[in-house]
């Protein structure tokens, strides 16, 4: 009888991982650094070393495990993993060689994929089949999940949500991707950083964002929540460029929820306010009066619930 899972959440600098039982509570989270010498040549045999380890201590046959789910930083096709910079890895295919460490069946996606169906299972999106996840951070990932599935695409970029352009692209600011005007570049800890600066360098209004050495998104969103007139333009900004996006998508999928993950997102209901009041701006009336908006909950989890998810579809 099938008892467990395991989910993985495979990171540059560390490896988060969790047992769960096949409904999704959690039994223990644990963790492993992520040896990224020699190519990171060892990070898989690592991983499988960790969840022998783990499955010893709690005394369980490989027959009760249903399977391990693991997410990485890289694009995912069929198990495999087409460059993980962070990790030194070029192609590897993840599924075939980790099945072959453990002798237990594996699922593998992207990692933002992966935070999106632990949002679906167990988090923000709990009770939906058909949301679209975006994580706001350093930079903006996403993931789109239709009836319980992730959308992969053709070769895995399905759900680069941070690369989509906003409506003045041409007039943007450089991605890291190469292209100009992407959602990441505006929407982002660090994109919302840039362009309050911008508009701090452009207009004489007094602000309490002036002159701080090291500003943050946070202190962006906490001054707007204070009424500085600068920040406000920023947030304004800021839900004007995602509540657009949102709207795009909603008629290309006709999401339930749009979920909203990472450090960006701890500024509260002041993200799914903005974005709210833009995407009714933008949006088609039949997606518009029927989409929902809503925080992510699982935080650094969400990815090991996802992965455990993968799991337990296999």
């Amino acid at each position: 009888m099938k008892k467990y899972l395991y989910g993985v959440d495979l990171g540059g600098t560390s490896v988060k991982l969790g047992l769960f039982d096949v409904e999704g509570t959690v039994i223990e989270k644990f963790s492993i650094k992520t040896d990224t010498s020699n190519g990171g040549n060892t990070i898989l045999k690592d991983i499988a070393g960790a969840i022998l380890t783990n499955m010893n201590t709690h005394n369980i046959n490989k027959d009760e495990v249903n399977g391990i789910g693991i997410g990485v930083p890289g694009p995912v096709s069929d198990g495999i993993v087409n460059r993980c910079v962070n990790l030194g890895w070029g192609v590897v295919n993840v599924k075939a060689d980790l099945e072959a460490l453990t002798n237990i069946p594996v699922s593998v996606s992207n990692d933002a994929n992966i935070a999106g169906l632990g949002e679906l299972w167990q988090g923000g999106g709990a009770g939906f089949r058909n949301l679209v996840f975006f994580t706001l951070g350093t930079g903006v990932g996403g993931a789109v999940v239709v009836d319980n599935q992730i959308i992969n695409g053709v070769n895995g970029a399905g759900g680069e949500l941070g690369h989509a352009p906003i409506p003045d692209a041409d007039e943007g600011f450089m991605c890291n991707c190469g292209n100009s005007g992407c959602l990441e570049t505006v929407a982002s800890a660090t994109g919302i950083v840039r362009v309050t600066n911008k508009l701090l360098a452009d207009l004489d209004d007094a602000s309490t964002l002036r002159d701080r050495p090291h500003l943050s998104a946070k202190q962006v969103f906490d001054a707007a929540k204070e009424g500085d007139k600068i920040a406000l333009e920023a947030v304004e900004y800021f839900g004007k460029n995602l509540g657009y996006i949102c709207s795009v998508i909603a008629v290309t999928n006709n999401p339930e929820v749009f979920v909203f993950g990472g450090g960006v997102s701890n500024a509260g209901t002041i993200i799914t306010d903005v974005v709210q009041k833009y995407f009714k701006k933008y949006a088609f009336f039949a997606v518009s009066e029927v989409t929902k908006f809503k925080l992510a909950t699982l935080g650094n989890d969400a990815g090991i619930f996802g992965a455990a998810f993968l799991a337990k579809k296999l």
